[in-house]
């Protein structure tokens, strides 16, 4: 059955849109609201420096975690109830954490919030697949809903800076209690529920297994991205590896698996999760680099840096409602390799950018940048999501989210790696003789350091310093654009068998895989009605 055929989506569907972009803009706030917040706690709660990195990567950890446990288990159980509970959790959690009375309390709260986190994307976008079957609408909502996340990310600078400038630092977590009041009135009118039919028993091993993996990795990640490549680093990635494989094996032979891994053999799925993961690496780095260039070495306030970070949003913004657009008329394949020629740009441009100062200049690159984000994370999720069947929307997204997590995560790893490894050769020479070892210790380890030391070195040596960290950015942009580039042309050969959106079953490239690539899904159930026994039936409208 061709999307194309099924009921279009109305009001109520677009107003339940708006509702399930609430939650994807209070994680994407949730990321970048913590930086501003993090001076004034550690004074408060005053954590050691290792509590201070677990109140930072508490979240990270476990929201990557649990993802696909909790896709296939919205599947399970209901996902508008999934995401109730995950939303009531959150807003519950953010309590706690805002009035956290030590550092070991905040850290139990942000790994608590993590967990809650899960619940919410994968939820999100299995239910925007169930509201809206026309596949052209369907890829203009997940357009919607991937800016969602980067708006977020974008406001959370000017709002924590507002908050912070009136209040104390917990009242950047209670940011989230009103949106999940609005999502707990609005969401039984305005969303369907929906519940895999025949969804089988929960395996408990599985969810076990998939923790193993992935934690592992994620912790290998971030240790490199900070300590470089030692024993624990890899020693953690042995024991994610070894762990995953023991979690796809156990896949294969279960009835109602955690993960379906069949979905790998569509080419469809396989192709899109590819792009997502390569793609999201580059961003994840230059995210990182350039928050650092406007705030360290352009030296703008954090409510500045955030609103300079808003034109890049809108670009993102543009490209992923306009990339499903020009899909319906123009390839998929066509399209991401296009917008993704125009991130290698931006990244370019990033290379010359110099320390005196440039802002405008790297607002313009990044732009560009997220120009290729917007694209690849609207045609890429949908296709992921469009190639699975719609009991399996709930475990395809997760999937997808976990892929653009391990992206992001990998993407600070090896750029920021990369651009620290250049700052440190090049302020090496530089120290000053009889510099005492704590400060050297500091100004050569990393560009902040030498912020908060500066008025113990010699007049002028900042500049030496931002000159080092601005040499770091060009090499690894310098980097992302090749790569990035390899993934144009990587993409324009790995998606070119999907048609164009909504273009029906005689227009889909061919494909063979009995996938949805040109929106097909089979005839699957659907949804079920909102209030009634849970039966496969047509979605409550």
């Amino acid at each position: 059955m061709s999307t194309t055929t099924a009921g279009r989506a109305g009001a109520r569907e677009w107003g339940g849109l708006a509702v399930l972009s609430l939650p994807t803009v209070l994680l994407g706030l949730d990321v970048t609201v913590l930086y501003l917040a993090l001076p004034s706690l550690a004074e408060d709660l005053r954590p050691s420096g290792t509590e201070e990195l677990w109140i930072m990567d508490a979240y990270g950890f476990l929201i990557a975690g649990f993802l696909i446990t909790m896709g296939t288990l919205g599947d399970r159980i209901g996902r508008r109830r999934l995401l109730m509970v995950g939303a009531a959790a959150f807003g519950a959690v953010s309590v706690v954490a805002a009035y956290s009375s030590s550092a070991e309390m905040l850290i139990a709260a942000r790994a608590a919030l993590g967990v809650a986190g899960a619940t919410l994307m994968p939820s999100t976008l299995a239910l925007i697949s169930t509201m809206f079957t026309d596949q052209r609408q369907r890829s203009l909502a997940i357009g919607v809903w991937a800016t969602s996340f980067a708006l977020g990310m974008a406001l959370g600078p000017v709002v924590g800076g507002a908050l912070l400038d009136h209040f104390w630092w917990g009242s950047a977590f209670l940011v989230a209690v009103p949106v999940a009041l609005v999502l707990l009135v609005a969401a039984p009118l305005l969303i369907p529920e929906y519940r895999a039919p025949r969804g089988g028993r929960f395996d408990l091993l599985s969810v076990a297994l998939s923790l193993t993996a992935i934690l592992p990795v994620i912790y290998a990640v971030k240790r490199f991205a900070k300590d470089g490549p030692d024993v624990p680093t890899l020693a953690a990635t042995v024991v994610g590896v070894a762990f995953a494989a023991l979690f796809v094996w156990r896949q294969g032979r279960l009835a109602s698996p955690l993960l379906d891994v069949r979905l790998f053999a569509d080419r469809t799925f396989s192709a899109a999760l590819s792009v997502l993961l390569v793609g999201l690496v580059g961003v994840g780095g230059s995210m990182l680099l350039i928050t650092q260039q406007l705030q360290l070495v352009e030296e703008l306030p954090p409510v500045e840096a955030g609103l300079w970070m808003g034109p890049p949003a809108l670009m993102m913004f543009a490209a992923a409602i306009g990339a499903p657009l020009v899909a319906r008329r123009v390839s998929p394949a066509v399209v991401v390799a296009a917008t993704l020629a125009l991130s290698t740009v931006g990244y370019l441009l990033l290379t010359r950018v110099d320390a005196e100062g440039g802002v405008a200049l790297v607002v313009t690159g990044f732009g560009l940048v997220y120009l290729g984000l917007g694209a690849i994370a609207a045609l890429g999720t949908d296709l992921v999501v469009g190639a699975a069947p719609p009991q399996k929307a709930g475990s395809a997204s997760a999937m997808s989210e976990t892929v653009q997590e391990l992206g992001l995560a990998l993407g600070v790893a090896v750029l920021g790696s990369l651009a620290t490894a250049v700052y440190r050769d090049r302020v090496d020479g530089v120290i000053p003789a009889g510099t005492p070892p704590e400060v050297a210790g500091a100004v050569g380890d990393s560009l902040a350091g030498a912020v908060s030391h500066a008025h113990r070195m010699p007049a002028g040596w900042l500049d030496q310093a931002k000159a080092a960290a601005t040499s770091g950015l060009h090499t690894a942009m310098l980097v992302a654009a090749g790569c990035t580039l390899v993934l144009s042309f990587l993409s324009a050969v790995v998606l070119r068998h999907v048609g164009v959106i909504g273009g029906g079953p005689d227009e889909k490239g061919g494909t063979d895989d009995g996938g949805g690539a040109g929106g097909g899904r089979g005839d699957e159930p659907e949804a079920d009605t909102a209030d009634a026994p849970v039966v496969p039936a047509g979605p409550e409208r």
